[in-house]
């Protein structure tokens, strides 16, 4: 299937790891230009020369912290001159935890999370209007929808609702807003902090994943790639269809009805 993305442009914000550099590639390998943004500009600037050499498309490293104001400004105007635009935004910048998000993170995972995604909206937003064509993905998680971390349920409700908001009122502009939820992805991020989780319980790693995967319908944990498959028709043209509902990519949780 033809995307229609080649020469679109893409910002990803979190996009030197995890499910940012894998949607980075998905968008870069169906023809997009694309921008990474992370807060190490090494890394960063790295992870885009490797995209660009595999794909052979257009692919730039800013570095930028989405938790502030000034930066993400300064982002903004970078990335515009480099890619002369922005045709789609998906937001992913998120705080690195080394596990479970403690109750006093609110403020601190708010400001990144929440606010951080709409400086970036406000940052980009106005353009794609002003076309009459946009695309913009918020990356949650499936703590939106379940108990067990507070802080987690309400940044990720917050992401939800925030994108519910901006669809409508962007939506008759012809810029689509869509906000996904991950679950159990096999990130390196989620394998560091499984095996440290597995050590301090005196248990396998392999004994936890598969607790993980128990409670999902495929039975295994979801893949960075397969998000990023759906995040990148979800940036595409072909998915007009889809604006405000919320999209969760964890394999399916058992159980639960959603209607």
């Amino acid at each position: 299937m033809d995307l229609q993305l080649t020469g679109r442009r893409a910002v990803v914000t979190g996009g030197s790891r995890g499910i940012g550099f894998a949607v980075g590639r998905a968008l870069a390998a169906e023809g997009a230009a694309v921008a990474l943004v992370s807060r190490s500009a090494e890394q960063v600037q790295e992870q885009a020369a490797l995209l660009s050499s595999e794909t052979g498309a257009e692919v730039v490293g800013v570095a930028a912290d989405t938790g502030d104001d000034a930066s993400v400004t300064a982002m903004a105007a970078a990335v515009k001159d480099r890619l002369g635009g922005v045709d789609i935004l998906v937001n992913n910048a998120a705080m690195m935890n080394p596990g479970a998000i403690p109750d006093d993170a609110l403020e601190a995972e708010i400001n990144v999370k929440v606010r951080g995604y709409l400086r970036c909206v406000h940052a980009f937003a106005p353009e794609m209007k002003e076309r009459g064509w946009g695309r913009i993905v918020n990356i949650g998680g499936l703590a939106a929808r379940q108990t067990g971390s507070v802080t987690g349920s309400i940044r990720n409700a917050a992401v939800t609702a925030m994108s519910k908001n901006l669809a409508d009122e962007l939506g008759p502009s012809g810029v689509n807003v869509v906000a996904v939820h991950p679950g159990a992805t096999r990130t390196r991020t989620f394998v560091e902090n499984l095996d440290k989780r597995a050590a301090a319980l005196g248990r396998s790693a392999a004994e936890l994943e598969q607790q993980w995967a128990a409670a999902a319908s495929i039975e295994r944990l979801v893949e960075p790639h397969e998000v990023a498959a759906v995040v990148a028709f979800l940036a595409s043209p072909l998915s007009v269809a889809i604006n405000g509902d919320p999209i969760s990519v964890g394999g399916g949780l058992k159980g639960a009805i959603y209607y």
